[in-house]
C-alpha cells in the first residue's frame, strides 16, 4: 500500500483527503506545519506529498510553501510532490513545477483529477512494470485482447482509442507486460496534466539553469523509458508545437535535453491513447497527419463500458473482492446502470459500496451510496430466511444472494441450528 503525506494547516481539507484517499486504498499521513511534514519524510517511506502554500494564519504570500518544497527535494530528491493552491498563487506553483514538483491543482481541487494525478506519479518511477491480470467476459474485449497479444509482440507504436474511463491505461500496460520489453520501464504520461510551457522539459528533460527555477538536470520521460515503453496518454491535448518535436523523437529517436546542445539517442516503444477523434483534429488543422500516422502503427479501440454487458459482473466482483458478494438485486442495478464514466465510475462505486455494506453482502443500497442499518443483525436474519424456508439451502441462499458455499459457512460460524 502507497504511504501519502498531507500536509495542510486546514483540518477540514486533511479530513477529506483522508477520506478520499483511504476509499482509494492508500495509507494516508497528515501534518498541520512544515516541522511535522519534514519530521514525517525524514523517518519513514512516503511515496507522495500533497501540500499547501501557507501554514500560518492570515499567510498568502506562498513563501513557507516554497521553503517545505525545496526542503523536501533536499531530504528526497525523487519524492513526487504535488501542489495544491489558490489561483493566486498560480505562479508560484508553476515555478514549482518547473523545479520538479510533479504537478499542481488548484482549490477546489477536483478528486477525479487529483486522483489520476497520483497514480501517474506514484507510477512513474523507472522500474518494470508489474504483470496483472486483465478481468473481463464479454465477447467484445476476449476478441481485443486476442488482437492486442499479437501487436503487442511486434515492435510497432500502437495508437490505443476510447471513452474516458474505460480502460485505455491497462491495456497499454498489458501491451508492455506482452511485449519483448517486459524487463525495461514502462512510462506513464498524462498529456492533458502538463503545463504547455513544460511540456518539453517533460517530455526530453533539461539541463540546470536552462530555465527559472531548474535548479537542478532533470531527466525526461523518454530517457527514462530508453530501452523499453513510454505511455502518451490524452496525446490528443498535445500541442501543434509539442507535436512538432514528439515527431522528430519519432522519427530519428533524437532529442536535446532542454539547455543542451548535446543530441540524445534512444530506443523507445511508444504507445499512446485518446478519447477524441484524432482524424476530425486532423481535418480541423489541431493534430498533424504526419504525427498521426507515425503513432497509429495500429489502432485498438476499447468500447465503451455498456456496450460489453458481460464484463460489468466480472469487474463489480473483482473491485469488492473474495471477502464480499453481490445481491441478486445488486447485480440487476449494475446491468442495468448506463456507466457514463465506464470501468472507472463501477470501481469507485465498488469502492463506495464496501463502505456501506453489511455481513459481507453488498446490495443496492450499499451501491447508491446510502446507509443501511438491519434491524436485525447477520445472525438473526440469516436464521429467519433459513427457517423460513425449512433450511432448504438453495431457496435460502438465493434470498441471502449468497452462494451455498458461503452461507454454510456463515451457519458455521454463527453455529446455528434448525429450530433456534
Amino acid at each position: 500500500m502507497n504511504t501519502i503525506l498531507i500536509v495542510d494547516d486546514n483540518p477540514d481539507i486533511l479530513d477529506a483527503l483522508d477520506l478520499l484517499l483511504s476509499i482509494h486504498n492508500y495509507k494516508v499521513i497528515s501534518a498541520s506545519t512544515v516541522k511535522e511534514a519534514l519530521l514525517s519524510v525524514s523517518r519513514q517511506k512516503i511515496d507522495l506529498v500533497i501540500q499547501d502554500m501557507n501554514f500560518s494564519e492570515g499567510t498568502t504570500s506562498g513563501e513557507e510553501g516554497k521553503q517545505l518544497f525545496y526542503a523536501l527535494k533536499e531530504l528526497n530528491p525523487t519524492l513526487p510532490i504535488i501542489i495544491i493552491t489558490a489561483w493566486s498563487q498560480l505562479e508560484t506553483a508553476i515555478t514549482l513545477i518547473k523545479s520538479g514538483a510533479a504537478d499542481y491543482l488548484p482549490k477546489p481541487w477536483d478528486d477525479r483529477k487529483l486522483l489520476e494525478t497520483i497514480s501517474e506519479h506514484i507510477s512513474v518511477a523507472v522500474k518494470p512494470a508489474q504483470t496483472s491480470a486483465l478481468i473481463y467476459q464479454s465477447k467484445e474485449m476476449a476478441e481485443l485482447i486476442f488482437t492486442t497479444t499479437k501487436v503487442a509482440a511486434a515492435e510497432i507504436n500502437v495508437l490505443i482509442t476510447g471513452p474516458n474511463g474505460s480502460g485505455k491505461e491497462k491495456l497499454a500496460d498489458y501491451i508492455h507486460q506482452k511485449s519483448a520489453r517486459l524487463d525495461a520501464p514502462f512510462i506513464k504520461v498524462n498529456m492533458g496534466a502538463i503545463p504547455q510551457e513544460l511540456m518539453e522539459a517533460e517530455l526530453f528533460g533539461a539541463e540546470k539553469g536552462a530555465f527559472t527555477g531548474a535548479n537542478q538536470a532533470r531527466m525526461g520521460r523518454f530517457e527514462a523509458a530508453d530501452g523499453g515503453t513510454l505511455f502518451l496518454d490524452e496525446i490528443g491535448n498535445l500541442s501543434l508545437s509539442g507535436q512538432m518535436k514528439l515527431l522528430r523523437v519519432l522519427q530519428t529517436g533524437e532529442f536535446e535535453r532542454l539547455g543542451s546542445n548535446v543530441t540524445q539517442k534512444v530506443d523507445v516503444r511508444v504507445v499512446s491513447a485518446t478519447n477524441a477523434n484524432l482524424l476530425i483534429d486532423i481535418k480541423n488543422g489541431q493534430f498533424r497527419e504526419d504525427l498521426f500516422y507515425r503513432l497509429n502503427g495500429m489502432e485498438l479501440c476499447i468500447l465503451p463500458l455498456n456496450k460489453r454487458k458481460g464484463d460489468i459482473l466480472a469487474l463489480a466482483k473483482h473491485f469488492i473482492g473474495d471477502a464480499h458478494q453481490l445481491t441478486k438485486d445488486a447485480e440487476q442495478f449494475l446491468l442495468q446502470h448506463p456507466w457514463p464514466g465506464n470501468v472507472r465510475e463501477l470501481e469507485n462505486m465498488c469502492k463506495r459500496a464496501l463502505i456501506f455494506a453489511h455481513g459481507g453482502v453488498v446490495n443496492t443500497s450499499a451501491l447508491s451510496g446510502q446507509e443501511h442499518t438491519p434491524t436485525l443483525s447477520e445472525k438473526e436474519h440469516i436464521s429467519a430466511v433459513l427457517e423460513k424456508h425449512d433450511w432448504i439451502i438453495a431457496h435460502a441462499a438465493q434470498e441471502l444472494g449468497l452462494s451455498r458455499q458461503t452461507l454454510y459457512r456463515r451457519i458455521e460460524k454463527f453455529n446455528l441450528a434448525r429450530g433456534e
